[in-house]
């Protein structure tokens, strides 16, 4: 382990790990006269964590896509430690973009009062990506070494050492249902199933079943990385309950889509689903049959580069009370996603999970919006063959400002997009890998219980967050990134990052750093003077007449002269 604490709340064995943690927080109500009464809470929970690492398996919906081919060869080149030249030099094999193997976050504070960092995959004991075994199906039969050189994603000279690992791997037949999917993906629809909805479904079980016995493996998570489909109804009699969506499959029913007989098959196999797609996968039946068999299921739609990106801008520019009225996305990209977008129906489906990034941040302040009101936001995507898998973003957002004034933020934003979305699958998988092996109870309860089957948690690499029913969505990035630091701090019995520092703000708290360590000052450097342009302005970094400094408040003239009008 990377790190122990030492506490009483916290025990260590061989198997587990037992936390009991203070979960704090408040409720808020109004009384007779309509003032808010806000309620601190505390409720005691106990956590297990589950020490041993399983030998983990990931079934991707879409494998000989771009995303499909990008990650296994990823994973492979990471494994063999491969590297490549470049006009820059040699480049590495990394996991650069994966929040888990990438990123960073704070155990607490050093005996000199700065932050200590680690790995976030070294908070809890998770899976490494490297030992992650891939399999999966795709409606194009083109091996994963073919389909990698297809895509061209990475460098000649990776794509040269891969492929020969590549080119053993093929994708198992899929599910092709022409309506569901744009027109111009039947020239690569050679590798289907056939036969009813049910026996379609019954073979991806056997298919599921089939891998985790050929690899040995204790897990498998199934992850739909294919076309985005159009979105599918959603009524009482189809798919409104697990028994009406189940009957449905057994009746053919044409509005049952593919990726939700994915989702079907994995639940009655046991395998968590995680849809990395915009369309509606996880109707109400889904939902409930996830919720009956105690099987995870996540989404919708990665999110990797301009949504991602959004929700950091809005909630800036919320929290800092200024006023977004106006968001005009525009993208364009080449790949097979895009050509499939290029379909009105598919789009669509694309269209609503980008948009409704902001609506909780908006929805969050009361002062700016009125109820009811949004900004305009306008979503716009193009397909653009000769770009390939290097996406275009271009983003306008315009904002009220101070005593009705204007302000204009536009953001370009070139980005390669199967490298962004593949860490992300990645993440997902370890992610919901690792929630499985987490059991809560509440001072209320006796036995331990897990995470609701809409695995919510994950909302930070979504960009339509899926929630247990009648919980609200969170889009926020910042407030989703650090559910998953407190929750996984929480297992080890550390208190929720809140950056008060007090031992940093407190006078007394200040002076005993002072008296235990030893300050340096920091290097000073001579101030450069530069010209001067006009015959009474000063060098910059210099203040006639105020030794310190400081400025009158007056256009920035120094304290000892007087405004001046120009």
């Amino acid at each position: 382990m990377a790190f122990y604490v030492d506490s009483p709340n916290v025990k260590y064995t061989e198997e587990k790990i037992s936390s009991s943690y203070s979960y704090q927080s408040c409720s808020v109500a109004r009384d007779e006269s309509g003032r808010r009464v806000v309620t601190p809470k505390t409720v005691q929970y106990d956590f297990e964590v589950e020490r041993k690492v399983p030998r983990l398996g990931q079934m991707l919906v879409g494998w000989g896509g771009n995303n499909g081919s990008t990650i296994t060869g990823a994973v492979i080149a990471n494994k063999l430690q491969l590297s490549w030249p470049t006009k820059k030099g040699v480049q590495r094999s990394n996991y650069y973009g994966s929040l888990t193997q990438a990123s960073t976050t704070s155990l607490g504070l050093g005996p000199d009062g700065t932050e200590v960092f680690i790995p976030l995959k070294d908070l809890l004991p998770m899976v490494s990506p490297d030992d992650i075994a891939l399999d999966g199906w795709d409606i194009s039969s083109l091996n994963i070494g073919d389909a990698m050189r297809r895509a061209e994603v990475f460098e000649p000279q990776l794509q040269e050492q891969l492929y020969p690992h590549l080119v053993k791997l093929q994708p198992r037949p899929s599910i092709y249902c022409p309506d569901f999917i744009a027109a111009n993906q039947a020239e690569r629809a050679d590798n289907v199933l056939t036969g009813t909805k049910a026996e379609m479904m019954k073979r991806i079980r056997e298919d599921i079943r089939d891998f985790k016995r050929k690899a040995n493996l204790d897990k498998v998570i199934v992850l739909w990385t294919a076309n985005t489909e159009r979105f599918c109804d959603i009524r009482d009699g189809l798919n409104a309950t697990a028994a009406q969506l189940l009957q449905s499959i057994e009746d053919n029913a044409e509005e049952v889509s593919p990726s939700t007989i994915f989702a079907v098959a994995a639940i009655l196999e046991g395998s968590a689903f995680l849809n990395g797609s915009p369309q509606n996968t996880l109707v109400p039946g889904v939902i409930e049959l996830a919720e009956l068999h105690k099987v995870f299921v996540g989404g919708d739609d990665f999110k990797s580069g301009q949504t991602k990106f959004k929700s950091v801008l809005v909630d800036f520019l919320v929290g800092a009370g200024i006023k977004p009225t106006s968001i005009v996305s525009y993208n364009h990209l080449g790949n097979n996603d895009g050509k499939n977008l290029s379909a009105p129906k598919q789009f669509r489906s694309k269209e609503i999970s980008k948009s409704n990034v902001v609506d909780d941040l908006v929805d969050s302040n009361k002062v700016l919006y009125d109820e009811g009101e949004k900004p305009d936001h306008c979503v716009v995507i193009k397909y653009v063959p000769y770009v390939g898998d290097s996406k275009r973003a271009m983003d306008e957002y315009t904002s009220e400002i101070f005593m009705g004034g204007h302000n204009t933020v536009v953001v370009h934003n070139t980005c390669e997009d199967s490298l962004l979305a593949s860490p992300i699958i990645l993440d997902l998988v370890i992610l919901t890998e690792m929630c499985q092996r987490i059991s809560i109870k509440s001072e209320t309860e006796k036995e331990y219980g897990s995470f609701h089957a809409v695995l919510s948690i994950l909302s930070y690499l979504l960009k339509a967050p899926v929630t247990p029913p009648g919980t609200p969505v969170v889009n926020a990035l910042f407030k989703q990134r650090s559910c998953i630091e407190n929750i996984f701090r929480a297992c080890v019995g550390l208190p929720p990052l809140n950056h008060m520092t007090l031992e940093h703000r407190v006078d007394s708290e200040v002076r005993a750093i002072r008296r235990t360590t030893t300050v340096v000052p920091p290097a000073t450097t001579p101030m450069k003077v530069e010209k001067r342009h006009r015959e009474n302005d000063h060098p910059v970094g210099t203040a006639t007449g105020a030794t310190n400094g400081h400025t009158n408040g007056y256009g920035g003239e120094p304290q000892a002269k007087q405004a001046r009008v120009r």
